[in-house]
């Protein structure tokens, strides 16, 4: 039994006169603990399955399940990382990491050393009572990822968080998030255009066409990839045939758009 599973799920933009397909007919399943990417290019629906999950926009057809229960029946808890921090400026680090805890009623002793812990655990102890602009962006994405990780999300769905960063930061930094979510055993989406990224931090890819975002395919990282950290799988024996694979498959599909439009 899956722990995630989209069926036939689509979405619609509907305007006075007419509506737009942001989405058409959305199959796929996660297992507990998998890490899965989804890419594809603009505009093809990626950030919407993503918001459709987290129930921030409702599908208009299809239904999403939960160890076969619909999503809306179970209680499920959902960590959203976006590519911007969207720390309060003026909250100390703690502050901001703790907003989740505070906001559900939640907020203890234990909570306070459970930031503090996972803050060490990102290498950023003992700034706890710094504020955002004394940060930089990747020291800033961290802690986004520790606020996002505070509540002990059932599901981990990541949009694009490390895509404003310079390359070395980014490349730190998924292996940090990687890392974790393997240690924590976290059910992960992330969406990306890094194909790269995608390669280095998966257990599966998904590849979306558009108009209307529909998957068009869907590829297996291999063991040898996954047992290796993100910083390291790019120059993997594996990893240039698979990036190769998938490649023609994205210019395959840009080329039919092309051809459609």
């Amino acid at each position: 039994m899956s722990f995630l599973t989209l069926d036939k799920v689509s979405h619609y933009y509907f305007s006075q006169t007419q509506f737009t397909k942001a989405l058409e007919d959305i199959s796929f399943s996660i297992e507990a603990g998998e890490f899965i990417s989804i890419i594809g290019p603009s505009g093809c629906g990626k950030s919407t399955i993503l918001s459709v999950i987290a129930g921030i926009m409702k599908q208009t057809e299809g239904n999403i399940y939960v160890e076969n229960k619909s999503i809306h029946d179970v209680d499920i808890n959902i960590g959203y990382m976006l590519q911007q921090d969207y720390l309060f400026p003026w909250k100390s680090i703690l502050d901001n990491i703790l907003i989740g805890p505070k906001i559900k009623d939640s907020l203890s002793t234990e909570m306070r050393e459970k930031a503090s812990t996972l803050l060490a655990d990102v290498k950023l102890d003992g700034l706890e009572q710094h504020y955002p602009s004394e940060l930089s962006g990747g020291m800033r994405q961290r802690v986004a990822l520790i606020r996002t990780l505070i509540t002990d999300p059932d599901i981990l769905l990541f949009d694009e968080p490390f895509s404003a960063l310079d390359y070395v930061t980014k490349l730190n930094l998924e292996n940090t998030v990687a890392q974790i979510v393997k240690n924590l055993h976290k059910t992960t989406i992330l969406v990306t255009h890094d194909l790269g990224e995608a390669i280095s931090m998966s257990d599966r890819i998904l590849l979306m066409d558009t108009n209307p975002g529909r998957i068009a395919n869907t590829f297996t990282v291999p063991t040898s990839i996954r047992n290796e950290k993100p910083f390291y799988v790019r120059r993997h024996e594996d990893y240039q045939p698979l990036f190769d694979y998938i490649w023609k498959h994205l210019n395959d599909e840009a080329d039919v758009e092309r051809n459609e439009v």
